[in-house]
């Protein structure tokens, strides 16, 4: 069940970083001052240097003007003020910025391990509510969209208000009358970037959307290539990836028109602000009213006003976006993870292998009335080899995905050496239960990396030996680099049958109590398949083997082969017995023979 929650606690990303939180913003506050105290500075050579002026002028200033008592050497000195005050500008802006990084990049990065922290802890039940490209996506592009924010707000956040406030106390300490234009032009501005932002801010969750559904595109057309080429469904492929790009441009152009307005808006505005300030200005400036250098400083005062106002708008903009990225983001740091290790018994390992199921039932969806398994019982003794049978669909994959808790059981319970796999601690539990899914997977590396997944510290002697029971050593020593040959994304480089035995050979090494193979040995010949069965019995003798199969063949010489159909036992026993009494198992058998005879 999703929590309805959105909440994270920013404040942990925040903390380790926080002096890089103050003096980012401290850095751009020197930046603003220094902007603010420029305009006044070209008002003093401009009034007292250049006019000769000293209405309306700071007693410090006339006090300096007097002490010097030459125009040219006054102008130098204000000028010699505008340089320091530029260069300490120049270093509270690049300190801004670098500070900025600094927090926005470290911020970025811990909240992007944390979901990728969260999502290795998912269940097979929390994986399957999002997709795998959503969650590409939201690990990176909306980490990205926050980190962008984070990084714009520590530097916009302080410097525009700082310059609107202290530019508006210049542009009124200068001339009270003509700064009244103001108190009719912000409030205009600052109505009209609300509705924009208000109206733009769905926009924005629903083009995150649109991106995951182009990356699941992207994804699923590159993981299966090979197969888009051998059916020629390439201009499908590509009409397919056309129409997300083009869902993705229309709606990101839709969210993009909206915020467009913003731009003639405020022009429009910032022109028609001028325009009234150069009018009203310069009748008081003919009427001597207002001195050159004032009015110079107070069109630039409004300049600065107006700009900052662009600046507080763009950081909105910038918002409304990030938060449908925080929204997402919440979605999965706030997803309640159904399988938790709260282990009664957190040193319990597996040591025999003996498994139960005791009136297991299970939905996939828990408010749906239909079972997937339903009142399952079954005890599989220690070192047994049992097959487990069934149509497509019946349950077979998910009863086995419970001995290692992939998924939990809504009704009874399942027990491993007579305990319940829920006392276990994961890592234990998973750590004696080998599996050979059914989607065989291969990762980026060589072999022998891959196979050391089963045991990081196996020898090459050891590795050979499992690729040898698995029958796997014949082939790896015909490749050129033999076990350090590199497999390439996904293993896209052997085919189907050498991917199954290398990651039988992965789980051989891994030495486990409990092997379940999950119709392993699909795309294996029947020679080899038989090769490998038996040598199941010399390298795990001691182990459980759970074999799921579709193949009669794969299955006729276990312990005991348990029949599935459509969530229920409904047959035990070896093959002889279920091939007399077991309708289920002769209706696959005499499918199966006849399918051989069809071939002869």
């Amino acid at each position: 069940m999703r929590k309805n929650s959105n909440t994270i606690n920013w404040w942990k990303y925040i903390k380790p970083y926080f002096p890089y939180f103050i003096l980012g913003p401290l850095c751009m506050i020197i930046e603003v001052v220094g902007e603010i105290l420029m305009p006044r500075l070209l008002a003093y050579i401009i009034n007292l240097g250049i006019d000769g002026k000293t209405e309306n002028m700071p007693g410090v200033i006339i006090w300096l003007y007097d002490k010097i008592g030459n125009n040219a050497f006054f102008i130098v000195a204000i000028a010699v003020g505008m340089i320091l005050t530029a260069i300490l500008m120049m270093i509270g802006g690049v300190g801004g910025a670098y500070f900025g990084g600094k927090a926005s990049v470290n911020f970025a990065a811990d909240l992007r391990a944390d979901i990728y922290k969260k999502i290795q802890n998912f269940s097979f039940s929390n994986i399957d509510k999002f997709s795998s490209a959503s969650l590409v996506t939201r690990l990176t592009n909306d980490v990205t969209q926050l980190q962008n924010f984070v990084n714009m707000m520590l530097r916009m956040f302080f410097r525009s208000p700082g310059m609107l406030i202290g530019a508006l106390i210049m542009a009124i300490n200068l001339n009270p009358s003509l700064s009244v234009i103001l108190a009719i032009s912000v409030p205009v501005l600052l109505i009209a970037v609300a509705c924009i932002i208000i109206r733009g801010f769905p926009l924005f969750g629903k083009m995150q959307t649109k991106i995951d559904g182009l990356n699941s595109t992207v994804q699923e057309n590159l993981t299966n290539v090979r197969v888009v080429k051998s059916f020629v469904r390439e201009d499908f492929e590509e009409n397919k990836f056309k129409n997300a790009n083009a869902d993705l441009k229309n709606t990101a152009g839709t969210a993009m028109k909206n915020m467009i307005l913003m731009s003639p808006v405020m022009t429009f505005i910032m022109n028609a602000t001028s325009i009234a300030v150069y009018w009203l200005g310069g009748h008081q400036l003919l009427d001597g009213k207002m001195n050159t250098g004032d009015f110079a400083s107070f069109v630039t005062y409004i300049t600065q006003i107006l700009s900052s106002l662009m600046m507080v708008t763009f950081l909105f903009m910038m918002f409304s976006r990030s938060m449908a990225s925080a929204k997402r983001i919440a979605e999965v740091m706030n997803e309640e993870i159904d399988i938790v290790d709260a282990a009664k018994h957190a040193d319990h390992i597996v040591t025999r292998g003996e498994i139960e199921f005791k009136d297991v039932s299970f939905r996939y969806y828990k408010d749906s009335p239909e079972k997937v398994l339903d009142n399952i019982n079954i005890k599989i003794n220690a070192g047994d080899t049992v097959g487990i049978i069934g149509s497509t669909g019946c349950g077979k994959t998910t009863l086995v995905s419970m001995i290692a808790r992939l998924y939990d059981v809504d009704e009874g319970e399942v027990l491993v050496d007579c305990v319940n796999v829920k006392d276990y601690s994961l890592y234990n539990l998973r750590e004696g239960v080998g599996m050979v899914l059914q989607k065989n997977v291969l990762f980026s590396g060589s072999i022998i990396d891959n196979l050391r997944w089963g045991d990081s510290d196996a020898t090459i002697e050891e590795i050979k030996e499992a690729a040898d029971y698995a029958q796997a050593d014949g082939f790896i020593s015909s490749f050129t680099d033999g076990y350090n040959m590199d497999l390439g994304q996904g293993g896209t480089n052997v085919s189907g049958g050498q991917k199954q035995r290398l990651c039988i050979a992965r789980a051989l090494l891994k030495k486990p109590k409990i092997l379940i193979l999950d119709d392993s040995t699909s795309a294996v010949d029947m020679a080899t398949e038989a090769r490998i069965r038996e040598a199941f019995k010399n390298s795990l003798k001691d182990s459980t083997k759970i074999i799921i199969a579709q193949r009669i063949n794969s299955v006729k010489d276990a312990d005991e082969i348990i029949v599935l159909d459509e969530g229920r036992i409904t047959g035990v026993g070896k093959h002889e017995y279920l091939l007399e009494n077991n309708l289920t198992y002769q209706e696959i058998y005499y499918s199966q023979m006849d399918k051989k005879e069809d071939k002869k």
